[in-house]
């Protein structure tokens, strides 16, 4: 069932990442969440937890650290953070929306799958909340700009919540490295696959040993104009509406007809 519109000044924000409780993008998030609402929390984890995608931390107790009001830490994944913000540090005032972000780095095509940032939106999708993903893809020479999420960020907060929201829906938003003057526009788009995949290089440590070191991809490159590749590669804003039925509907009637 679908939700209706959300009041962002009475909402209650909960901002969470995969960057850790101390990542620039973080800061900047909760910034621009206090614009929006009075009422911000921030749940991330203790440290970086880049690409554990939608992982929870099972075989070991899990602590939190309380370093501000509404402000805490945990020594887990972007997963268990929401999950202990909605059952324990928020149980009694749970989030009406979660925002995640704003990551260093894009997560485009195939990103989706491996990112903790998107993973964190997946969950509070789970629980039945809003949920959007935001990350700045970084410059030629890896240095991350935020210019452009700062400028843009909340008014697609805005633009989202004031739409109706289906039932496990979330949001996946990458800002390009470009100059805000230089932004080409706000574009709804799916979500696009690279021509060439994840690299892994093989090398020798000084001992002698051989390792192999899974490295980035080669290039957010993409034949379909329509994807949030190609979006961000242009120059402007992707903002692609993910869903978590994976279900492929197509093929599950052909295996009716096969299984009778």
């Amino acid at each position: 069932m679908a939700k209706g519109t959300l009041n962002l000044r009475k909402a209650r924000i909960l901002v969470t990442n995969d960057d850790g409780i101390h990542a620039p993008g973080l800061k900047i998030l909760q910034k621009l969440a206090k614009t929006l609402s009075d009422d911000v929390w921030v749940v991330a984890p203790e440290t970086e937890q880049s690409a554990t995608s939608h992982s929870l931390t099972l075989r070991r107790p899990l602590r939190e650290r309380r370093l501000g009001a509404k402000r805490f830490s945990v020594d887990g994944t972007p997963t268990d953070c929401v999950l202990i913000a909605k059952h324990q540090i928020m149980r009694d005032c749970p989030p009406d929306i979660v925002l995640s972000g704003i990551n260093d780095g894009g997560n485009l095509g195939e990103d989706v799958t491996y990112s903790g940032t998107v993973a964190a939106t997946m969950e509070a999708a789970l629980l039945g909340f809003r949920a959007i993903a935001f990350s700045q893809q970084r410059q030629p020479d890896g240095s991350v700009r935020w210019k452009v999420a700062e400028q843009y960020l909340a008014d697609i907060v805005r633009k989202l919540v004031a739409m109706p929201w289906s039932k496990d829906l979330l949001v996946n938003v990458n800002f390009p490295a470009v100059a805000p003057e230089s932004v080409t526009g706000i574009e709804v788009c799916r979500q696009g696959r690279r021509d060439q995949g994840t690299t892994v290089t093989e090398g020798e440590d000084p001992s002698g040993r051989r390792f192999v070191w899974i490295g980035g991809y080669q290039a957010d490159d993409s034949r379909d104009e329509d994807t949030d590749l190609a979006v961000t590669a242009r120059g402007g804003i992707s903002v692609t509406p993910l869903h978590l039925d994976l279900t492929h509907r197509d093929t599950m009637k052909r295996m009716r007809g096969i299984f009778g």
